[in-house]
């Protein structure tokens, strides 16, 4: 820890304190909130786009550790995020499970998650994974009016496209892989790991408020 700061046994304590009375969602959900007025949108967005990704372990040590998972198609052991954002690539919502979760769950504990939140939220985007009766099923019974709408890459074009909607989320997921602590999964909770996912959308949202240009 930087010389200037508390001991560490302090910092972890406001940290884990924040995340379990929802502190941190709150500050997070007051800077959403002004991130989207400074653009003359609605605080509640119409529109979000969802998608995972799964970040390998490191080797652990400690008396609590949350269980990972091992992701078989993208042949990675650790931990999956699943991130909701808007249509401006802000983070309206992350949930950390075992990577061996398959997304469509995955999803659905996402967004079971949001309760009672963005009330106008009416269409959500999402890739491949999130296809099929069964999710669409489970999703009308969380959250009925929402519609999702699938974008899937086509087979029949060559090389790297660029895929409408589904490019803001991997946009963002880019920005949140920027933080340091969120290159691999190095967290022994998953709460913890959360934590540091709405961390990091904070200190994006502080810096676009700073720098509104």
């Amino acid at each position: 820890m930087p010389t200037d700061l508390p001991p560490r046994s302090t910092i972890y304590n406001y940290l884990d304190r924040w995340q379990a009375d929802g502190t941190l969602r709150k500050i997070h959900d007051t800077l959403y909130v002004r991130c989207r007025e400074q653009v003359d949108r609605a605080a509640s967005p119409s529109a979000g786009i969802i998608d995972s990704q799964s970040v390998k372990s490191v080797e652990k040590g400690g008396k609590r550790i949350d269980p990972s998972g091992f992701d078989a198609g993208k042949r990675v052991k650790g931990k999956k995020r699943h991130i909701l954002v808007d249509t401006l690539g802000l983070l309206m919502h992350a949930l950390v499970h075992p990577a061996n979760v398959q997304d469509r769950d995955g999803g659905i504990l996402l967004i079971d998650a949001l309760a009672e939140r963005f009330p106008l939220l009416k269409k959500l985007f999402a890739d491949g994974a999130y296809q099929g009766p069964v999710f669409r099923q489970r999703l009308a019974k969380v959250r009925p009016e929402l519609e999702p709408e699938i974008i899937k890459r086509s087979d029949a074009t060559p090389g790297f496209v660029v895929l409408p909607k589904r490019w803001i989320v991997e946009r963002t997921i880019a920005w949140l892989n920027r933080c340091r602590r969120l290159a691999k999964d190095i967290e022994n909770r998953i709460r913890t790991a959360t934590a540091f996912v709405q961390l990091a959308s904070i200190r994006l949202m502080i810096r676009k408020l700073c720098n509104p240009s």
